[in-house]
């Protein structure tokens, strides 16, 4: 008896520490609440924007075609791949199944890059197909590996059998041996299907031209605080859910009718996959933005105004864009931020702006042209715009303490009470600024002055390097400071009202991410429509009401200041400061020699 109940008691733990975080998550996608974390009352917003969400939309009509074709195919070529090696020589066995082995066993950012340079060099358009083709290439070998145990079983005389007694070879693996091999099969089937439909390293590598899966959505949602996240993924439990219990509840006669109608539904989402992968005759134009960094409702607006079609599609960081487009992507229109753009125009990667098309132009806020990387705006015109700062707990910091600055992040008072912002750049920014130096230095000795800084952080103050994660954590009232982007301090002061921001004296990070044209561009007319209808002023105050940054288009900033839009009260960064810098790009040996004293202050 004792031994049952301690059976039970460890079953229950276990499906507590599975289960309970999901639950978790289903109660608060009800949470009339920016935060994923804080409970403020019920509420259904989240589900409504999720389903008036178009992009989201299309997302899960991506996830699940691409899973439910990758499913078939990779079904079907594993199936009769274990078929064909049961009859097949020693060594051309042992050959095939070592190479089976090789994509399960290898890491998917290995799969992901090496599809991605296959596509590119092959100059094989990356989209919906590509990501369809990657699917079946990861999935196929996970179905032979659970179909060919069940052939080895198989008595090689059956199928002989079959045909001495009048079946046709077809017949003969249509009715006996396939369904001799069904439960490895439908085991296959399942993997298949799950592998695919959660898969996102190798979805992220090899789409394109807008195609986005479920995951895809979700990284990019993370990037800020979202709760969609929550609703979408409590429908996705919901619906996997159901399924399993009517799937064995439910008698064989109403099975069997729901298989008829699983091929009707295939054969409309056949239907549906062929009719939208016709081209447009409309002209299109393709941009590449930051994640959760646009109200993508402005989107359809563009294209009903200027009848066209806009391919929209995200990255996580700079760093990420330069590797998709630096590998063949191409995009009209980029978003990076100012050091990238730099970069950009030093390897001529982008055309000049013909400014005068940008109507709207009289309306971007002076402070936000003309910053070292792009002088005279020939290449980029500015998007939001913003400061690094520090947001404290005005309860638990000294006011007086502020005015030691960036030094406020080595005052023993506060303790295991600090987030720094995991970013290189900025994390020695800070050091930097903190020494009197330029954020801009390639001065290596001052370089290790930083470091030394940093690290004597780290060892007398505990403190956590800390994300996009920082928001939902500071909203939360986790720890009293952090060091955080001033969009991000607008929206985390939004929730909390004990918070508030400021920037040291001794000087922080100015950024800009701005609007450039590609030389891949052919469409030129378009892609400065695009660029002017973002200026608009109705557009960019929607803009920034659904991000929450700086608006480059002044009035906008004027007008939200001077209000609550959807409970972030706009405030404008105190650009322009003595001591304030803005990013520059960083030669290849200086770029290396931070990140080797970064892995060292990560790895101390």
């Amino acid at each position: 008896m004792k031994k049952k109940v301690i059976s039970i008691l460890y079953i229950s733990i276990c499906f507590i520490f599975f289960y309970f975080p999901i639950a978790v998550m289903m109660f608060y996608s009800f949470n009339s609440s920016k935060s994923l974390t804080n409970f403020t009352g019920f509420s259904l917003q989240w589900y409504q924007k999720l389903i008036t969400d178009s992009g989201i939309m299309k997302a899960v009509y991506v996830s699940v075609s691409i899973a439910l074709f990758a499913t078939i195919i990779s079904t079907v070529l594993g199936t009769i791949t274990a078929i064909g090696l049961s009859r097949s020589k020693k060594i051309i066995k042992g050959v095939i199944l070592n190479f089976n082995d090789i994509p399960i066993m290898n890491p998917d950012i290995v799969t992901a890059i090496g599809l991605m340079i296959f596509f590119s060099s092959i100059m094989m358009a990356k989209g919906y197909l590509t990501m369809l083709l990657a699917h079946v290439a990861f999935c196929t070998p996970y179905v032979l590996t659970s179909v060919y145990p069940k052939v080895r079983r198989l008595d090689p005389a059956i199928a002989d059998a079959a045909l001495d007694l009048g079946a046709t070879p077809f017949e003969a693996l249509t009715k006996v041996i396939i369904p001799m091999l069904k439960d490895g099969i439908y085991a296959g089937i399942l993997l298949a299907f799950t592998m695919s439909f959660d898969d996102f390293v190798i979805s992220y590598f090899v789409t394109g031209r807008g195609v986005q899966n479920i995951s895809i959505i979700v990284y990019n949602m993370t990037k800020r605080t979202n709760p969609t996240i929550n609703a979408l993924s409590t429908i996705v439990i919901l619906v996997i859910a159901v399924m399993l219990i009517v799937s064995n509840i439910i008698p064989d006669m109403v099975k069997n009718t729901m298989k008829k109608l699983l091929a009707v539904f295939m054969a409309i989402l056949i239907g549906v996959t062929i009719f939208t992968g016709v081209k447009s005759s409309k002209r299109t134009i393709r941009i590449f933005n930051c994640g959760e960094y646009i109200d993508t409702s402005v989107l359809d607006d563009f294209e009903k105004q200027y009848n066209c079609n806009v391919v929209y599609e995200t990255f996580d960081s700079n760093e990420t864009m330069y590797t998709k487009i630096m590998s063949g992507a191409e995009f009209d229109i980029l978003v990076p931020s100012d050091y990238m753009i730099e970069r950009l125009i030093k390897e001529d990667y982008l055309q000049e702006v013909d400014w005068s098309k940008i109507t709207n132009k009289d309306a971007i806020n002076p402070e936000c042209m003309g910053f070292e990387f792009d002088p005279e705006n020939k290449y980029s015109v500015p998007y939001f715009y913003g400061t690094v700062g520090i947001l404290y707990n005005k309860n638990v910091v000294d006011e007086k303490d502020l005015e030691e600055g960036w030094e406020l992040l080595r005052n023993p008072k506060y303790k295991g009470d600090i987030y720094m912002y995991d970013s290189e750049r900025d994390s020695f920014m800070i050091a930097l600024k903190a020494l009197g130096y330029s954020m801009n230095t390639d001065n290596t000795k001052e370089i290790d002055e930083a470091y030394e800084w940093l690290i004597e952080q780290r060892n007398t103050m505990d403190v956590v390097y800390a994300g996009d994660d920082v928001i939902d954590n500071m909203i939360s009232g986790n720890k009293s400071i952090a060091v955080v982007y001033s969009g991000d301090a607008a929206l985390i002061m939004s929730e909390n009202e004990e918070l508030a921001y400021f920037e040291p004296d001794q000087g922080t990070n100015e950024w800009c991410d701005a609007m450039v044209i590609t030389n891949d561009c052919t469409d030129t007319d378009l892609a400065h429509d695009y660029i002017n209808f973002m200026l608009d002023y109705d557009i960019a105050y929607r803009n920034t009401e659904y991000v929450g940054y700086t608006s480059s288009v002044q009035k906008v900033v004027e007008d939200l200041s001077e209000e609550d839009y959807e409970g972030i009260n706009a405030f404008t960064p105190e650009f322009g400061k003595k001591n304030n810098e803005v990013f520059r790009y960083q030669e290849l040996k200086i770029k290396q020699y931070f990140a080797d004293m970064w892995t060292k202050v990560k790895a101390y």
